[in-house]
C-alpha cells in the first residue's frame, strides 16, 4: 500500500534516519529528474555518504523545499544542483544542506535501474529539450 506524505513531514523523518547512518526508500514526484528517476513510479534508495560528487544525486534541504537534483558543481562549500529533467535551472546551497546521497534507483517493477553520472546529459544541455520531448511521447505512446 502507498501512502502519500507532506513533504514537510516526511522529509525531516527521513533526513533524522540519514543522520543514524540508515537507508531510506521512498518513491519522490515530479518531472525534474527525467529521464533517469521517472516521479511516482521510481523508488529511490538514500544514504549519508561522507562526500559528495559532482554527478551524485542528492536530496538537498534549500530555503522553502526539498530537491533531489543532480550535483553538478562543487566549489570549497557550496554545491550546484541542476534537475536531470530541467533546461537551465540550478539550486545552490551547501555540503551541510545536503540530506542524502541516491545510491540505487528502482523501477516500479522493483528491478534496479542505472545509477549514471550524468556526465553526458550534464553536456548536452542544449539538446536536452528535444530530447525529453521525444521521452515524454514515447512514454505516451508506451503507456
Amino acid at each position: 500500500m502507498k501512502k502519500c506524505v507532506n513533504n514537510d513531514i516526511l522529509i525531516p523523518e527521513m533526513a533524522d534516519l540519514l543522520r543514524e547512518g540508515k537507508d531510506v526508500r521512498f518513491t519522490p514526484t515530479g518531472v525534474s529528474m527525467r529521464p533517469f528517476i521517472e516521479g511516482g513510479k521510481d523508488v529511490v534508495v538514500l544514504r549519508k555518504l561522507p562526500t559528495v560528487s559532482v554527478g551524485d544525486i542528492a536530496l538537498a534541504a534549500l530555503q522553502n523545499t526539498y530537491v533531489l537534483h543532480r550535483v553538478i558543481a562543487i566549489q570549497n562549500n557550496n554545491i550546484t544542483l541542476m534537475g536531470d529533467g530541467n533546461i537551465g535551472n540550478t539550486e545552490h546551497c551547501t555540503l551541510a544542506d545536503i540530506l542524502g546521497t541516491v545510491i540505487r534507483i528502482e523501477n516500479a517493477r522493483g528491478r534496479r535501474k542505472p545509477l549514471t553520472r550524468g556526465r553526458l546529459w550534464y553536456h548536452i544541455r542544449p539538446c536536452r529539450r528535444i530530447l525529453l520531448k521525444i521521452y515524454r511521447k514515447l512514454l505516451k505512446l508506451f503507456a
